[in-house]
């Protein structure tokens, strides 16, 4: 009968995706562990390898180190150095030189079988020089350790150190002898360029950008891609890494919606940007107003010239005008009346938008918008992100991802239930759009990002926000300069990948009765933010945003998500994390300690698991402020004040050099 376990059982290798049909990913230069149950029959000595095996099909062993004797626990950190799709199996092994050492130690101090333990020590040497391709230079350790072990002129305890010596050792770590090899299967693993787990992304309306209120027609102007590009210069200077456009498309005048979502549209309103389509082209045009082609690749190359990746809105909406209505009716849902059926999602009802409807020409939907992605990847566009992904089928996103270039990148605008927005990351978005927002609370931020950073890690990988075009919530409507402070923070340093929506310098946040958006809400009419006029009077959080995002790229530690680790504080207001990353030969690491509730002072003890910082529990260090600058000695217990008097947060750069700052 042929056993379906292997010699030496490997079970539970993990991280792995839907039992090994997708991909655990990372990206290059990402840490995270490779775990496993690896065990035998019996006493004798068991061990564990990790293989890599890299897109060129090379392969890389690792050693793989027991956490936990009692559960045979077995684990190993790994990262790739390079995109592309890798495998990882687990091979466990009996290990002959393990469990002569255990027993020769105990046998040789007993004075028991002395003679006959260290032949069978030479012997085992003997075939770990015979067996594993060394150097010379390599096999020599081994060598002298034979030649001692069989040289009765010594101590017997001294030919058995001969046996045991730390050169022996390393040598048989580095380069083991191996039986009875049991390997799992090959996982996949996914590897993907930096930007798909870590960057802080700007959104805005490039309609908005250079918009004016013309007083002599009383209508408004719209901006266009020529003067939404002179507000790239203040995005790179925030230290924005992405600038996120809102669909860029001609715009349906059929139920086009007024102000703050109304039915009827006065003359000059603009409509909303999502209603797609109309005379003027559909999804691979451009809307008249805001230029040509040729002013949207200018666009991209002077955000390019900035360091800055654009990405764009791909919103699969379609207004009643727009042209696959006519030319393919079949592309829609046609109700018993013989109208085309518009978008709800009760109670809001969408009469400006038709949704496509997957089923009656799948490969005829499908093969028009690949050709309407490869338009925009064709003149630069790196990332794309997903308008409502959830209300598609998921064939779609897996084929759509997969048939096009790799180092492209997906953000899922899913807020719904977490199996959906969980399988949108299976099946291949690299980001996500999370609850952030909504949750505020320390157990409910624990809890989630927990589960973020956890599991979910090997898949899925969060972006935050803490406010989008279509979100206020009630702690941001009522929150002052404190709380969005905090938040913004909060984002940044929680995930890897977090944004902000223009207008968050200005704490906009009046409220649409009875709804969590803005009023006046930006997706209806145009926005002129005045923005040189507010940075002239210093009305503007812009220089917040710009040291956030400086001390996010000083510190590697911020561009990791499966390093979060919480701490304890006395008040259940208060929120403490850190982050640690060892990067060449330093490690970075980070504390944050954030008062939930901003507008109210805050003093309390915080508790801190030293060795999650790399310290021992009685070390000291000094805590550098980075949002003040300041210095303090801290160690396992501190005392902190946050509150409106202060600041928000702390963001500690751990320094256990000691000060040489002013103190």
């Amino acid at each position: 009968m042929t056993s379906s376990i292997g010699r030496i059982p490997v079970v539970g290798v993990g991280p792995v995706v839907e039992h090994g049909t997708r991909p655990a990913k990372s990206v290059t230069g990402e840490e995270f562990e490779v775990t496993a149950t690896v065990f035998r029959e019996g006493h004798d000595a068991v061990n564990a390898t990790v293989v890599l095996t890299d897109p060129l099909g090379q392969e890389h062993a690792l050693p793989m180190t027991r956490v936990n004797a009692g559960l045979d626990a077995w684990s190993a950190t790994v990262s790739a150095d390079r995109a592309g799709r890798w495998s990882f199996r687990v091979e466990g092994w009996s290990d002959p030189y393990g469990t002569w050492h255990h027993d020769a130690v105990i046998k040789v101090e007993a004075g028991v079988d002395v003679e006959l333990m260290l032949e069978e020590g030479a012997r085992v040497l003997e075939r770990a020089i015979a067996e594993v391709p060394r150097t010379k230079e390599q096999c020599t350790p081994l060598a002298e350790a034979v030649a001692a072990m069989r040289d009765t002129g010594r101590t017997p305890e001294g030919r058995l150190s001969a046996g045991i010596s730390e050169a022996v050792r390393w040598e048989l770590q580095t380069r083991p002898l191996r039986d009875f090899v049991s390997p799992s299967a090959d996982l996949p693993w996914l590897v993907e360029r930096d930007r798909a787990l870590y960057g802080a992304w700007y959104e805005l309306f490039p309609r908005s950008e250079g918009a004016r209120f013309d007083e002599e027609t009383g209508r408004w102007v719209s901006g266009t891609f020529a003067t939404a590009a002179q507000r790239l210069d203040a995005v790179a200077g925030m230290g924005f890494d992405v600038v996120y456009l809102t669909p860029v498309h001609p715009i349906g005048r059929v139920n086009r919606k007024g102000r703050n979502n109304s039915l009827v549209a006065e003359p000059g309103d603009p409509g909303s940007p999502y209603a797609i389509g109309s005379a003027e082209g559909g999804h691979d045009a451009i809307h008249p107003d805001l230029g040509t082609f040729d002013d949207f690749d200018a666009f991209v190359a002077r955000a390019r010239e900035l360091g800055l990746e654009v990405a764009l809105d791909l919103a699969l909406n379609c207004a009643p005008d727009h042209p696959w209505v006519t030319a393919h009716p079949e592309w829609f849902t046609t109700r018993a009346d013989g109208s085309i059926a518009y978008a709800e999602n009760p109670p809001k009802k969408y009469q400006d938008i038709y949704p496509l409807n997957f089923d009656n020409d799948p490969e005829g939907l499908y093969a028009e918008i690949l050709r309407v992605v490869r338009v925009w990847l064709d003149h630069g566009v790196t990332i794309f992100r997903v308008d409502n992904p959830h209300t598609k089928p998921l064939w779609l996103w897996e084929r759509l991802i997969a048939d096009n270039d790799p180092d492209v990148i997906w953000l899922a605008e899913a807020f719904t239930r977490p199996a959906m927005m969980h399988t949108l990351a299976k099946v291949g978005f690299q980001q996500s759009y999370t609850y952030y927002a909504w949750r505020h609370t320390k157990p409910e931020l624990e809890e989630y990002c927990s589960e973020l950073a956890g599991p979910a890690a090997a898949y899925m990988r969060p972006s935050f926000w803490p406010t989008t075009h279509d979100i206020l919530t009630p702690f941001m409507q009522r929150g002052g300069p404190e709380a969005w402070m905090l938040r913004a923070a909060l984002a940044a340093t929680l995930s890897p990948s977090y944004g902000i929506y223009a207008g968050y310098e200005l704490m906009e946040r009046v409220p649409r009765p009875g709804a969590e958006e803005q009023i006046d809400n930006e997706k209806y009419e145009y926005k002129d933010r005045r923005w040189a006029e507010h940075d002239a009077a210093g009305t503007t959080g812009a220089p917040y945003l710009t040291l956030i995002n400086e001390i996010r790229r000083a510190h590697p530690a911020l561009h990791r998500l499966r390093n979060l680790r919480f701490h304890d504080a006395d008040d259940d207001h208060v929120l403490v994390f850190s982050k640690a990353r060892r990067v060449y030969d330093r490690d970075d690491v980070i504390v944050v300690v954030a008062n939930l509730e901003p507008d109210v002072t805050r003093d309390t003890w915080i508790h801190l698991r030293m060795p999650e910082l790399g310290l021992d529990w009685h070390d000291s260090f000094v805590a550098h402020d980075l949002i003040t600058g300041e210095h303090w000695n801290w160690s396992e217990h501190n005392f902190v004040r946050l509150g409106p008097a202060t600041e928000p947060i702390h963001i500690i750069h751990v320094r256990p050099e000691g000060i040489t700052g002013p103190r």
